[in-house]
């Protein structure tokens, strides 16, 4: 007999699009100068990571305000920025090449992020609109799906043990740690080597 708990899908899901947007970096530099650069394996990427930060942070609006309406990401918006409000201002790190950004902070205002703009732009109008599948938006959509799924499984987990977690707890409980972009360092353990 086979034993499996439950799986982490949206966590799993966003390593292997991580683990694919790091193969990119084989074949595309990751510097200022390449944030243009596009192709279709980055309007891959661009269109799952987006479509996934649509089904979690639905979920996670769900989790916090389940009595509110939330059809879309302006929906999303208006409940991120009520319950939610340090969600806006985490950071992502690409420490490898020194990339750092806050892909949610257009939310500080009334505004939706460009790479969000973008994500709709590809999905619908590719042919006018595929140069939106580029590596900047790309890093930036999946620094979003990052700080997501982070809120969504942080609020699943006191929401289920009726308790405050601490960051480093929550990346403990998700087993397997981002390796190419991660989040503010406080939010993992070290690892001590004897």
């Amino acid at each position: 007999m086979i034993e499996v708990s439950k799986s982490l899908i949206h966590w799993n899901y966003f390593l292997a699009l991580e683990k694919d947007l790091e193969e990119t970096s084989r074949y595309i530099e990751f510097i200022k100068s390449n944030f243009k650069t596009y192709s279709i394996e980055l309007a891959h990427l661009l269109l799952a990571s987006s479509s996934e930060i649509d089904v979690v942070i639905k979920r996670l609006c769900a989790l916090i305000a389940p009595a509110e309406e939330m059809n879309n990401i302006n929906d999303y918006r208006k409940i991120i920025k009520s319950h939610l409000h340090e969600f806006i201002n985490e950071s992502i790190f690409i420490n490898r090449y020194g990339i750092s950004l806050k892909p949610w902070d257009s939310w500080l205002g009334e505004e939706n992020p460009n790479w969000w703009s973008s994500y709709n732009n590809v999905k619908h109008k590719r042919d006018m609109y595929f140069d939106q599948a580029n590596l900047g938006n790309v890093i930036r959509s999946m620094g979003a799906l990052l700080i997501t799924n982070y809120h969504f499984y942080k609020k699943q987990y006191e929401h289920k043990q009726h308790r405050v977690f601490e960051p480093k707890d929550i990346f403990y409980k998700l087993q397997l740690k981002s390796e190419f972009i991660q989040l503010d360092a406080s939010y993992y353990w070290d690892v001590v080597v004897v």
